[in-house]
């Protein structure tokens, strides 16, 4: 069997037919992409065939480049893997320029054959750089079916000419959203933009009547033929200037410069525009290259796509364990937090019990979901019949005694072990003995919470963040006790709300929060010692962090950070290290600027609760220094505050598999993405360097910054994250 398949119909239109052998969704291969080359071939030597429809056989059309091939290509190219690269990508771009050009005469533009794509569901990356090759792309009518071109979000861009292709068919500034920001666009939305043609109940045989009547002018893309000018302007047209001007400035203003793909990109439009078709291939080719060759990419790839793809999946699931999906849930508590869980889990298909002390409560917690779905609806993404249905299945209440039934319980309510615990107490009086009980805590350790429990192996941290219906990452921890069941329980359920699970061992802020706080606090510290919060926060953001530690720990609160400092206090004792930053949120806290949610914080807001800018009171009490550090100090103090947290994660066994350390960082809480997270990071830079610096730094500002054992070894070694922890290895031991 093979990955596409040829015939010819009664009306000598050829189809080639995509169908992945093995998998869900149709990924390209190089084998598969030489077969496509061999039936093009044979279709346009057979007099007998008219043209040819490109389609799938699967429920969608493709998914992309299998992103393995990319490494292997490298990998085989030993001492010059960019030429290695470039000359794969060359050969791509000999592929479907022979598509497009279907054996027209060079000079005529005549005697080629019409060559459709018929897009039966979802069309991404190089599916969709197949289909921009093609005369004529129709696509199925399902408002549930995307295409797009979203390379962007993996640290790479449309290397097989889709950038040139899709500026030079709608102009650079037409095509920023498709290319810049790699949205998915529905069938409706994709004609608007040009990514297809035709919108079908019947894509295949759309295509087909489309080949049969097309003209020869049909098939005769602009750029080939006489005086084809860009949309938009070319770089040296008035108006084409201020447009790559002005990409130039979106992209830097979005980017900050952190994101190589996004102004390679830029740049091989700009110069691809230019020259002819063909050389601007060839500059899309160089400039795809280098950015394969920056680790960025590599890194991105791992964690954002193949890591990320394989914790989904599974890979940390205790084997043996069988299916463990969700079809009744408890959620205690109805805030904000147990809301957004009611409302996650209700979108899956779970029947949902809400609650909390009184019906009152129960209610505004049951409103979250109405609101929500009224957001929906304004946007065009639900009805009403879709509210209907979805409320229906979200019971709030303060009756216990409709927790039975319920497989999973989960513990939203206040952050206090003897409200939990008497909570806990309560609901496995009611609730089937085999259901696993998981509690939402942020900062209390699962193994002490767990002995309020009769049955400590059935009971689990399942950490979430705010907004629960935004952010992609959910934190499984597990407590001493706690067994394989409902490990996979708390897995089953993430894959169930589509959301990417990370697991880790039980330890104090977990693994995510014990690294979101030291870096807010060394940039509160810095602030101590008279840096500028704008240095402190630019330094991040140009570090691709959505935002600054200052600017974050307004966003969550003040007073939150000042309590997560008394009660670290109160449980280390002695061992609690005193920090400046500590003296600055009490100093804060009780001036009442509490943060965005008090409208002061250490930014000032207007009357709509807008912030507007630093707050200056804060130099009265810490002076700005008169020699500011640089940028590189600034950024390398923030970033090693925060990945030597991540090592000692590892070292400590909290984390098993280092994916679940870098994917957990970069979803939670932004970690540089351009990184691939912590340990990617520390394999970028190398680990001995790591090492250098952390002694550099730990002279400079304290034993925070001491290098842990595990790295100093790996230093010494010369070995990499990646190079010594097998990511399919159960253990990081």
């Amino acid at each position: 069997m093979t990955d596409f398949t040829y015939d010819v119909d009664a009306d000598g239109v050829a189809i080639i037919t995509w169908d992945a052998v093995g998998k869900s969704m149709n990924v390209l291969t190089r084998e598969a992409f030489g077969l496509v080359e061999g039936y093009i071939d044979q279709a346009l030597a057979d007099d007998a065939v008219k043209g040819v429809v490109i389609t799938s056989a699967k429920k969608d059309f493709a998914g992309g480049m299998d992103l393995n091939v990319l490494a292997s290509i490298r990998e085989e190219s030993g001492d010059n893997p960019a030429q290695g690269l470039f000359d794969f990508t060359m050969g791509g771009h000999s592929i479907l320029r022979k598509i497009e050009r279907a054996d027209m005469e060079p000079k005529t533009n005549k005697g080629g054959k019409p060559i459709a794509c018929a897009i039966n569901g979802t069309c991404a990356g190089i599916g969709t750089e197949i289909a921009l090759a093609c005369h004529h792309r129709v696509m199925t009518d399902n408002p549930k079916a995307k295409i797009g071109l979203p390379e962007i979000l993996l640290g790479i861009f449309p290397g097989a000419g889709g950038t040139t292709r899709y500026s030079r068919m709608v102009g650079a500034m037409a095509a920023a959203p498709v290319l810049l920001e790699g949205k998915m666009l529905d069938p409706k939305k994709a004609k608007s933009a040009q990514l297809i043609d035709a919108v079908a109940a019947d894509p295949l045989e759309a295509a087909r009547d489309w080949v049969l009547n097309a003209s020869p002018a049909d098939i005769v893309k602009p750029w080939d033929a006489k005086g084809y000018k860009m949309p938009g302007g070319a770089p040296y047209h008035p108006a084409g200037f201020m447009t790559f001007v002005g990409a130039s400035a979106m992209i830097n203003g979005k980017t900050q410069g952190a994101f190589p793909a996004a102004k390679a990109l830029l740049s091989a439009i700009y110069e691809g525009a230019l020259v002819d078709f063909d050389n601007a291939l060839k500059i899309e080719a160089r400039w795809f290259t280098h950015v394969l060759m920056n680790p960025s990419s590599s890194a991105m790839i791992r964690s954002l796509f193949l890591n990320k793809q394989a914790l989904e999946k599974g890979a940390v699931r205790p084997k043996g364990v069988a299916d463990q999906s969700v079809k009744k849930i408890g959620v205690l508590g109805a805030g904000m937090m147990g809301a957004g869980i009611a409302l996650v889990s209700a979108k899956a298909g779970m029947e949902v019990v809400l609650i909390d002390r009184d019906q009152e409560a129960a209610d505004r917690g049951k409103a979250y979901s109405a609101d929500y779905m009224d957001k929906g609806i304004k946007r065009g993404k639900a009805t009403e019949e879709t509210k209907a249905a979805l409320l229906a299945q979200i019971t709030a209440t303060p009756d216990l005694e409709q927790l039975k039934g319920c497989d999973l319980i989960i513990e939203a309510v206040f952050e206090d072990p003897k409200v939990k615990a008497e909570m806990t107490a309560k609901v496995e009086a009611v609730i089937p003995e085999d259901c696993i009980f998981a509690s939402n805590t942020s900062t209390l350790p699962i193994t002490e919470l767990a002995k309020a429990s009769k049955r400590q192996d059935q009971f689990i941290g399942i950490h979430f963040f705010s907004p629960v219906e935004k952010m992609m990452l959910v934190e499984i921890i597990k407590g001493k006790e706690t067994g394989d069941r409902a490990v996979a329980k708390a897995l089953d359920y993430v894959r169930q709300i589509r959301k990417t699970p990370i697991v880790v061992n039980d330890a104090r802020f977990f693994y995510c929060n014990r690294c979101i706080l030291p870096y807010i606090n060394e940039g509160l510290r810095m602030i101590t010692e008279g840096v500028s919060p704008v240095l402190v926060d630019n330094a991040a953001r140009q570090l691709g962090f959505p935002v600054g530690p200052i600017q974050l720990c307004d966003e969550t609160s003040i007073d939150l950070g000042a309590k997560i400092a008394r009660a670290t206090k109160a449980a280390m004792g002695d061992e609690y290290p005193d920090s400046p930053a500590d003296d600055l949120i009490f100093w804060l806290e009780d001036e009442g600027r509490l943060g965005r949610k008090a409208s002061a914080g250490f930014f000032d807001y207007d009357a709509k609760g807008k912030r507007t800018e630093y707050w200056k009171g804060m130099q009265e009490k810490y002076p700005l220094a008169e020699d500011q550090p640089s940028l590189t100090e600034v950024q390398e103090r923030l970033m090693f505050a925060q990945v030597l947290e991540s090592v000692r994660a590892l070292e400590e066994g909290v984390l098993e598999d280092i994916r679940e350390g870098d994917v957990g960082a970069v979803l939670a809480w932004g970690f540089a993405p351009w990184s691939g997270g912590p340990l990617s990071w520390l394999d970028i830079i190398g680990t001995p360097y790591a090492a250098e610096r952390c002694d550099q730094l730990t002279e400079a500002y304290g034993d925070r910054f001491t290098c842990p054992p595990l790295l100093r070894e790996m230093a010494q070694k010369g070995q990499s994250f990646y190079g010594r922890f097998d990511p399919e290895k159960a253990s990081a031991a």
